[in-house]
């Protein structure tokens, strides 16, 4: 530990405990600090090697934040992701606090080839941002949001929530594609794509992202817009976290009311085929402004299963009950809730309902319409079971989403309609293999509708499936990885190199 370092430290140590009259407090402080051996790590090909006690310590002096290794207070909930069927131990846990903190991470596990996760809110289904005896970076702790209303633009640290977007932005009457779930991370689902509520009318999170600033492999930090780093600012826009961490994101912002008119209607899962083809229809001829999900759910424990469609209509109120009529008139519902909402606060509407909180296993296609073959394998699939929670829903895409061309982003999939995806949730300790092996069944039947994948939610696909789930943006995608990530030190994710 460096001179300077040691008088820092030992001055807020004891600034701490005379503030606090507890030896305890420092001395748990101090704790954090000390690095007592040697730490068996992966590196990034698989390989066992061994992190010296000396340089893991002057890691952990470079750092304002926190690092953690195994029994650290803090390590078991810093490792942890919302699908609690993962359950890994990285040999390292860094939880940066601000830019240099993350550039010296970021050093260290390429110098020395670590495999390397980066989490921002833990939504990976197939578990990417942990890993075994790697490092992962937690963004945890390197979260704020700035809302400049002269410009319209958002700033965005790079470990921020979705929610705290909405919040702030709200505040002002100004709005950014923000997804549906509040405690997903700002840079898992910006860089891959970012659905939500108003990407119909707006666009998708990256169609809004001008401009990131982002640490590269080499550890320097860059800044990517259409003026800067134009290439790498193109693969940031769908090509996931490939190149680096963004630590910053620019988001341009809109002018919208705070309230818009939504929620479930809900039917019985007898009526799920008839719905499913109203659903259809209806997605057809929606405006930009209304945005309709369809989900079949199934609760565990024997509860009754549902089919409903959940709409969120952000256009003028004037225009809400003839753009609704036709939801609002249909069937015989068993209870229907659309109503006037505040956005912020539909936004946080399906935060407890989010099946990522226990473990889970998901598979996912994009579509081009709704076809009567694939309503037929999605309503004769689906199947209730007490021990498990089972989902299968639409998400829609089209209006904006669809009007920008498919290579003016690394995102390709321009022509969808909407996305599909059937999962099941468990709760810990209970035998995840028939419920894996339900919906591989069931994907296996639904999949012949489908065409590709959402990169935000790649599991076990071969590296030839991802490579052409880029389709013709692959080969400059592969261009700016070699450019940026030669080393491919940011492996744990839709990876892009070649088969």
């Amino acid at each position: 530990m460096n001179r300077r370092k040691f008088i820092r430290r030992s001055t807020a140590a004891a600034v701490t405990a005379s503030l606090y009259s507890s030896r305890s407090i420092a001395a748990a402080l101090q704790a954090l600090l000390q690095v007592t051996s040697d730490v068996d790590a992966i590196t990034g090909d698989g390989a066992n090697t061994v992190l010296e006690k000396a340089a893991v310590q002057e890691l952990s002096d470079s750092l304002r934040g926190n690092l953690l290794v195994t029994g650290s207070d803090g390590y078991d909930i810093a490792r942890r992701v919302l699908n609690k069927s993962i359950d890994k131990y990285p040999a390292l846990i860094v939880q940066p606090t601000g830019v240099a903190d993350i550039q010296s991470a970021v050093t260290f596990a390429r110098e020395r080839n670590l495999l390397l996760a980066v989490k921002c809110g833990g939504h990976s289904f197939s578990g990417k941002s942990t890993c075994d005896g790697g490092m992962q970076i937690d963004l945890s702790s390197f979260r704020n949001v700035r809302v400049d209303t002269g410009n319209k633009t958002a700033y965005v640290s790079g470990g921020s929530l979705l929610g705290e977007i909405d919040h702030e932005c709200m505040a002002h009457g100004l709005v950014t594609t923000a997804g549906t779930v509040s405690h997903t991370g700002v840079g898992g689902l910006t860089l891959g794509g970012g659905f939500g509520r108003v990407a119909r009318r707006f666009g998708l999170a990256l169609d809004n992202l001008t401009g990131v600033d982002i640490v590269t492999a080499d550890g320097r930090l860059r800044h990517a817009s259409a003026d800067e780093n134009p290439d790498l600012y193109w693969g940031v826009r769908g090509g996931g976290g490939n190149f680096g961490i963004v630590t910053s994101f620019e988001f341009a912002l809109h002018e919208m009311q705070r309230d818009v008119i939504g929620g479930n209607v809900i039917w019985p899962l007898s009526d799920a085929r008839d719905v499913l083809k109203f659903y259809a229809d209806y997605c057809a001829a929606a405006t930009d402004d209304l945005y309709l999900d369809f989900v079949l759910f199934s609760p565990p424990a024997n509860a009754e299963p549902v089919a409903l469609i959940h709409a969120c209509y952000c256009g003028p109120a004037s225009k809400a009950d003839t753009v609704l009529a036709p939801l609002n008139n249909f069937g015989s519902p068993l209870v229907n809730q659309i109503k006037t909402i505040d956005y912020v606060e539909m936004q946080r509407s399906g935060d407890d309902s989010d099946p990522r909180t226990g473990g889970q296993y998901l598979k996912s296609g994009f579509t081009d319409g709704i076809s009567d073959e694939l309503v037929d394998a999605l309503a004769e699939g689906f199947e209730p079971h007490p021990d498990r929670s089972t989902i299968s829903f639409f998400q829609q895409s089209g209006g904006a989403i669809g009007r920008v061309p498919s290579d003016a982003t690394a995102f390709a999939q321009r022509w969808a309609s909407h996305s599909v995806f059937t999962t099941v949730s468990w709760e810990p300790g209970v035998d995840r293999d028939p419920h894996v092996s339900y919906v591989r069944k069931y994907w296996n039947e639904v999949e012949p509708g489908t065409r590709g994948f959402y990169t935000n939610e790649v599991a076990d696909e071969s590296q030839q499936t991802i490579n052409s789930n880029y389709e013709g943006n692959f080969k400059k995608l592969l261009g700016v990885k070699q450019e940026y990530d030669p080393g491919n030190l940011f492996r744990l994710n839709a990876n892009i190199r070649s088969g």
